[in-house]
């Protein structure tokens, strides 16, 4: 038993200031009257400073009074095995996504032929998958923060692979109109992924992981398009359909693996879940769990529209809609853009082709060939400088900086476009304007989730998704319906909407940079991680165990 007391008398004890939680005042402070006792023996706590971002030292990671959050268990935990895991987990779904809409530019011209469909047949099919998309999106961010982040990706997960293997047996048209706007509303739960990969991500290598798991949306777009080189001209699209499931499948046999969230465990009540899951996830990293017992969130009603509109949140919701919008409506519009800016060679031959070219039936129709899949292949990899573009810039400007600087760029490009350039040069313009719209979004991806609490977090990721959707069933209509009226009145419609996007980034009222991931909407923003660093004038060092 001395041995024990002595062991224990040698530990640091450490405090760590969470603001707005401690009830403790300055007065009980400074009489040190929540200093640890030991059988009589008063020891002092020491204050220890810790460089910005640096884990709780794994000897130490105890908060004061004993007592801990879920934010500061992913803090002293850090960065391991689990979070390796789960990437790759969480970059499967994506990936699955990016296939799934790679599909739709490779299924839409081969129906056209294959089954003889007019125009707008083609366009319907591809408008119904976002119509599916854009209805669900903020069903399954309801779904997800009233039943668990698990449940609800679970469900959209098998929903999409069912729904996307009967599609490839549709007989006739309306059956794969109705089988793919299925699939669409599947799809639309998948981006609770994010949040359900950010909850358990320290805020060090938040942003970082992130945006890498966006890699694997530019892999799946390229997987798709190699699958269709080899498929489409021996086996055909149902094959096609079929084995681009394959990552959804995967992922629906490995989804069985990840735990609930931790942060919802607790904000739901359920604390001895909670301690579970970060047990297991510090058993598989190999670190400590932070010493004394987890508190319990207040217990909220989850997943209300309402939340989002409280007067804290009201300006965010209404400013992130646009932006999602508009990142939306610029990709999809640039992507459809440049397949009419490839064929002429230029702005000023797509102006003149206009005037002289002639009225062509709807039925003709042209089958994709494999330089035209190559076409395709080269422009999505555009995607990936952007993502290490915005890697190296989002920890270091911010989220509402490079949220900005994105679709500042895209909007230059965009206006460089209304000069007679060659088509190199073209090129050039299009691969810069698509890396920083892909980064504009990866961007987006981040921050929403950070700078909603737990209760509406999967609510509120899951209603800009959805506004991302409205914006990218209205884009065909000016690239493809306004192109052929005014190609210049298209380019300004794109760089108007993404300057006004960046106008709308810079007004954003919270920046989530360096921050944690808020527990309770009842408190101030950013509370439960306060003052970890050293640029931290509340924690000072002192040898008396009281704050001056």
């Amino acid at each position: 038993m001395e041995e024990d007391l002595f062991q224990l008398r040698q530990l640091p004890v450490v405090k760590f200031r969470r603001t707005g939680e401690s009830a403790r005042s300055e007065d009980d402070l400074a009489s040190g009257e929540h200093d640890v006792q030991i059988e009589g023996v008063r020891v002092g706590l020491e204050a220890v400073e810790l460089d910005d971002g640096a884990a709780v030292p794994k000897e130490f990671a105890n908060p004061t009074d004993d007592t801990f959050m879920v934010e500061d268990a992913v803090e002293a935990i850090g960065f391991g095995r689990f979070q390796w895991k789960l990437s790759v987990l969480t970059g499967l779904a994506w990936m699955a996504d990016a296939m799934e809409m790679m599909i739709l530019s490779i299924l839409a011209p081969q129906l056209h032929c294959e089954w003889r469909l007019p125009s707008w047949q083609v366009a319907l099919l591809t408008s119904v998958v976002f119509i599916g998309m854009m209805s669900s999106s903020t069903l399954w961010g309801n779904i997800s923060d009233q039943y668990g982040r698990k449940t609800g990706l679970k469900i959209s997960v098998l929903w999409t692979l069912y729904y996307g293997v009967l599609s490839a047996f549709a007989p006739v048209y309306s059956w794969i109109l109705v089988l793919r706007g299925l699939v669409g509303f599947g799809i639309g739960g998948v981006p609770q992924s994010v949040t359900l990969y950010a909850e358990f991500l320290p805020k060090k290598a938040r942003a970082k992981c992130i945006l890498l798991i966006e890699v694997f949306w530019a892999i799946g777009t390229v997987f798709e398009v190699l699958l269709a080189v080899f498929v489409m001209p021996s086996l055909g699209w149902r094959w096609l359909l079929l084995l681009s499931a394959a990552p959804l499948l995967l992922f629906a046999v490995l989804c069985f693996w990840l735990p609930e969230s931790a942060r919802y465990d607790v904000l739901s009540g359920n604390q001895e879940k909670a301690i579970a899951t970060l047990k297991r996830i510090a058993t598989e990293n190999g670190a400590p769990m932070p010493l004394g017992k987890l508190i319990i969130s207040r217990q909220e009603d989850r997943g209300k529209m309402r939340d989002l509109f409280t007067p804290h949140f009201r300006w965010t919701t209404l400013l992130l809609w646009f932006i999602w919008f508009s990142n939306a409506f610029s990709y999809y519009g640039l992507v459809l853009l440049t397949t009419e800016l490839f064929q002429a060679g230029d702005v000023c031959s797509i102006s003149s082709r206009k005037k002289a070219v002639e009225a062509k039936c709807s039925l003709a129709c042209e089958y994709l060939s494999k330089e035209d899949y190559m076409d395709l292949l080269w422009t999505t990899l555009s995607e990936f400088p952007g993502v290490l573009v915005t890697l190296w810039v989002i920890d270091r400007l911010g989220r509402k900086k490079t949220m900005a600087l994105c679709f500042i760029i895209f909007s230059l490009c965009s206006l460089l476009l209304f000069i007679c350039i060659g088509r190199n040069v073209l090129t050039l313009l299009l691969f810069i304007a698509r890396a920083f719209i892909s980064g504009g979004f990866q961007a987006a991806y981040v921050y929403t989730p950070e700078v909603y609490p737990t209760a509406t977090r999967a609510l509120g990721l899951g209603t800009c998704s959805g506004m991302a959707r409205v914006g990218a069933l209205i884009t065909p209509f000016i690239a493809q319906v306004m192109l052929e009226s005014s190609v210049y009145l298209t380019l300004a419609v794109y760089s108007g909407c993404c300057l006004l996007a960046a106008v709308a980034s810079c007004f954003l009222p919270i920046e989530t940079k360096g921050r944690g991931l808020q527990e309770s909407s009842h408190r101030e923003w950013g509370q439960e991680m306060v003052g970890r660093g050293t640029s931290s004038a509340a924690v000072p060092r002192s040898n008396s165990g009281s704050q001056e």
